[in-house]
């Protein structure tokens, strides 16, 4: 079972101290390259007089944005001891029990607007990289990992299980895994009882983030998107589409409470 959930906007400051992050050490090699060539856009493009628009942020983020220029020298730390915000404080990975963390070493990845995608023991500054973000020199960040992305993602899923995708469409759009649409399975949060009426994007990134923690707590490494479906109903009333194209993915629809 491959479980995929997003980075996160916020993130907690760096400590005063410790090891700068380590390219070469970083999980799945293969997006080095990429990643070198988007943190140096970014390097650039923070120190530039259009930092603000191009990082599609306000001027509230402006020490983020400057500290964006030290990246390559800032302490260094494990990825989520680094993303806060409403889908992270869901899962809250501090109290994971012993079982569930040794689990999300093997199941779990995090996907970013800068590294591509992590495993939690590999460590990474702060940054601020939103991925509608316009860096010099660059093409899109979505098109750009989408380059590279989908064939390691169907890799790290390996030839059997479900690939569970919590992420939004924003952070779906850097890759999908290629060719396991039958396998794959995409998250959507609703409020009424037939799944008609959608979350607020609040309650809906909390549920994300409790939906990957449920997995993992659970133990189970569910076969097929129903038995996926299945192990989410002992917590949520769900229901469970079936792709609408050929190559599509399954869709499980949780209803939440407000």
């Amino acid at each position: 079972m491959l479980i995929i959930i997003p980075s996160s906007e916020s993130k907690r400051r760096p400590p005063d101290r410790g090891r700068p992050v380590a390219l070469d050490a970083l999980s799945f090699p293969e997006l080095s390259e990429m990643r070198a060539r988007i943190l140096d856009a970014l390097i650039e493009t923070s120190a530039g007089p259009d930092a603000l628009r191009r990082l599609a942020v306000g001027p509230a983020m402006g020490e983020e944005v400057a500290r964006n220029t030290q990246l390559r020298d800032l302490p260094a730390r494990p990825v989520l001891e680094v993303y806060t915000g409403v889908l992270h404080d869901g899962f809250d990975a501090a109290t994971l029990s012993p079982e569930a963390r040794r689990r999300a070493t093997r199941r779990l990845v995090i996907a970013s607007s800068l590294w591509g995608l992590l495993r939690p023991s590999d460590r990474i500054p702060s940054y601020r990289l939103d991925i509608c973000a316009r860096l010099d020199g660059m093409d899109r960040l979505e098109s750009a990992w989408r380059t590279v992305l989908p064939d390691v993602l169907a890799e790290a899923a390996g030839p059997r299980g479900v690939i569970f995708d919590v992420r939004s469409l924003s952070y779906q759009a850097i890759g999908m895994p290629t060719g396991l649409g039958n396998r794959t399975v995409t998250l959507r949060v609703a409020q009424d009882a037939d799944g008609g009426r959608l979350a607020s994007s609040f309650i809906a990134k909390r549920v994300r983030g409790q939906a990957a923690r449920h997995l993992l707590e659970s133990g189970a490494d569910p076969r097929s998107p129903q038995a996926l479906a299945d192990l989410l109903a002992g917590r949520w009333p769900v229901h469970l589409d079936p792709p609408e194209r050929p190559g599509g993915h399954w869709i499980v629809t949780v209803v939440a409470a407000a």
